[in-house]
């Protein structure tokens, strides 16, 4: 799982292990991007967000701010994970 474009493009990103969470395939993040347009200065919403890959495609497109929520904590740990690789956390 990589993302797709914007200032972080190519760089991986870690999933959760386990059967419980089903990251959003690369091809279908470009797709939704695709339809959206830009997302720049935009806030947005990540719900059960599992790696964050989602939220960190539209931060490394320029989105001003992401919100990300799960409720599994390998999911969770992940999401940390990968924001801390990108530094994108807090």
């Amino acid at each position: 799982m990589r993302i797709v474009a914007g200032e972080a493009k190519g760089r991986r990103l870690r999933a959760p292990a386990g059967r419980e969470t089903r990251p959003t395939a690369d091809r279908v993040r470009e797709a939704l991007f695709s339809i959206l347009g830009s997302v720049e200065g935009l806030r947005v919403l990540d719900l059960f967000a599992g790696s964050g890959a989602l939220g960190i495609e539209a931060l490394s497109r320029g989105a001003a701010r992401a919100v990300f929520t799960d409720n599994a904590r390998p999911a969770l740990d992940a999401l940390r994970d990968n924001l801390a690789a990108l530094e994108l956390g807090p």
